[in-house]
């Protein structure tokens, strides 16, 4: 197995989640966009994926921001490629 695909299942793994949303949000962003994003962006989505699921879904769906502005980023771009 190469390296891309290698990390590509490590990913993959990474964003099965408890929860379905969060799931679905991950997932889709992995699937359609982590690919085009630059090495920045793609750095802050492997480290959203070292978060609990409860702090995750406070980012994405609660009133909550992260204090690095890059999370803040990739979390934005997550939501807006969702239609969240």
């Amino acid at each position: 197995m190469n390296q891309e695909a290698n990390i590509d299942s490590r990913l993959r793994w990474q964003c099965r989640r408890g929860m379905l949303e969060l799931d679905e949000l991950l997932h889709g962003y992995l699937e359609h966009h982590y690919a085009q994003a630059d090495a920045r962006e793609q750095g802050a989505f492997r480290t959203l994926l070292t978060f609990p699921d409860q702090e995750l879904f406070d980012y994405f769906f609660g009133a909550v921001a992260p204090a690095d502005p890059k999370l803040c980023n990739v979390i934005e771009h997550i939501r807006r490629a969702a239609g969240t």
